[in-house]
């Protein structure tokens, strides 16, 4: 008699489940960025060299996100689902006590490795997990936020544990985290496979994939550094668009490839991966820059901070269920269109932001931004699930984290490079119309910093509000979705989105 609803409560601890592992895992990308003061204490390294321990992490995990997709889908998503787990959790203890800048980054490469395994197969199982429609959109919103809101944790989480231990318990932390989560998975998920079985893997597509990937990242994660149109920039540009061509025309002649070609044939799927590229590109982009302003501006440290997001988190989290239930009762694309139209409005009143803003002047304006976004999550997940066939879901999903993956590099890389344009503008710009009623080095000096000063605030005016107005298109993109439903001939669609 107690066996259905003890069932039914059953996927409410799979959302949970995930939820955890995927949070803990996108946790550590952000954590770590705070520790790389004290390991280039510790290892005697320069910057430069430090930003590669960020830098492997993030190529290894985009590059291999589409082949745990399509395994999960094959092999069994569960199966890879702890795999994954499990490797994050050694490799987190192995970076924790690596020894110089080499034994971390192979460290960091198997980190990023595992954890690329969470995001396509933990989408894959709430699908399978939940039947019904509406419940599942809902799940898939809220599990995506917790995926978004682990990026805002970082310096709340991080800062405390340097200041108090050190670097290492970033990552020994993972450790206890990582046991309770594989306890959760063992206990809660049930292994599920998609009805296609693979007779022979694709690796020559995933090669070419790869690379692809691998030029791009890299690209844009250091192009700044280098130099945009530098020769370095210049040849993982064509090695990218190499690979690229390569992949396509490999997976043309594959009967089970890495990435079902077909997916970019349905409207709706690729409609819904443009709105989430121009919406993740402005969001990412321009968010990556308020812990910078913060604490270069206002003069927080690390931990005060963290406290700024808190709110962000609490309004992405508290939205994600809210626009889940308008499911089947409001279409995808009006909901989509309203919350990342506030959203933009979000980021749009970040660009008056000054050094005399208070903590409000910040946490308002991101709540409202993650609230809108928020508010869409559920839509955007969901509509990448239901346009594909059932037992593809892990390998969209795949896609679906690719490129919020690219689009986060994409938004940080121009942001990065428009901050920088924007603040040498200013510093001409303010100069013309600036005046210095005195002589004197020393006033000179005071001068420059103070023209400085200015323009860098301004050029960070700028980033939030070009990030504004990328959202707000991003917005109007959401009109090119068009479900099932509302196109002659829907077919079995229909009943998938009511």
């Amino acid at each position: 008699m107690n066996e259905a609803p003890a069932k039914d409560n059953l996927r409410w601890w799979v959302l949970f489940t995930v939820i955890f592992g995927t949070f803990l895992g996108r946790l550590d990308q952000t954590v770590v960025n705070l520790a790389l003061p004290k390991i280039i204490g510790d290892f005697g390294i320069s910057v430069t060299a430090a930003a590669w321990i960020s830098t492997a992490y993030i190529l290894a995990n985009a590059v291999f996100v589409p082949v745990w997709g399509k395994l999960g889908d094959t092999a069994g998503r569960k199966r890879i689902y702890l795999i994954g787990f499990i490797g994050f959790t050694i490799a987190s203890g192995l970076c924790a006590i690596a020894w110089n800048l080499t034994s971390m980054l192979i460290f960091r490469i198997i980190q990023g490795f595992a954890v690329s395994a969470d995001y396509p197969t933990a989408m894959a199982i709430l699908a399978v997990t939940f039947k019904d429609m509406k419940e599942r959109a809902q799940a898939l919103g809220i599990w995506s936020s917790a995926f978004a809101a682990a990026s805002v944790f970082g310096p709340l989480i991080g800062g405390p544990l340097i200041d108090n231990f050190n670097w290492r318990a970033v990552f020994f932390i993972n450790i206890p985290l990582g046991i309770i989560g594989l306890f959760l998975a063992l206990t809660f998920i049930d292994e599920s496979v998609g009805e296609k079985k693979s007779v022979q893997f694709d690796w020559w597509g995933s090669i070419m994939l790869a690379a692809a990937l691998f030029g791009l990242t890299l690209v844009l994660d250091q192009g700044q550094s280098w130099g945009w149109t530098s020769a370095a920039s210049i040849f993982w540009y064509v090695t990218t668009v190499v690979f690229g061509v390569l992949f396509y025309f490999v997976e043309l002649r594959q009967t089970e490839p890495i990435v079902d070609l077909g997916f970019f044939k349905i409207g709706l799927f690729v409609n819904t991966l443009i709105n989430n590229f121009i919406v993740f590109m402005g969001f990412i982009g321009a968010i990556f820059l308020v812990p910078i302003f913060a604490e270069t501006f206002l003069g927080y440290d690390a931990t005060q901070t963290g406290y700024l997001f808190i709110p962000l988190a609490i309004a992405m989290m508290t939205a994600a269920p809210i626009g889940g239930r308008l499911i089947g009762k409001v279409k995808p694309s009006v909901v989509i269109f309203s919350s990342t139209l506030v959203a933009g409005f979000g980021m749009f009143m970040l660009s008056g932001i000054d050094a005399r803003s208070t903590a409000l002047d910040i946490m308002i304006p991101m709540s409202i931004m993650a609230f809108g976004l928020g508010f869409g999550m559920a839509q955007r997940t969901n509509l990448v699930a239901v346009a594909v066939p059932h037992e593809d879901i892990g390998e969209a999903s795949a896609v679906l984290a690719l490129v919020r993956n690219i689009a986060g590099a994409f938004g940080t890389a121009i942001f990065s490079t428009l901050l920088t344009s924007a603040t040498n503008m200013n510093v001409l710009a303010i100069s013309a119309h600036s005046f210095l009623n005195g002589t004197g080095e020393a006033l000179t000096q005071q001068f420059i910093a103070l023209v400085e000063l200015k323009a860098q605030i301004a050029g960070y005016a700028t980033v939030f509000e070009v990030a504004a107005w990328i959202i707000v298109i991003g917005a109007f993109a959401a009109f090119l979705i068009r479900t099932p439903k509302e196109d002659a001939g829907g077919g079995e669609h229909v009943m998938i989105l009511d």
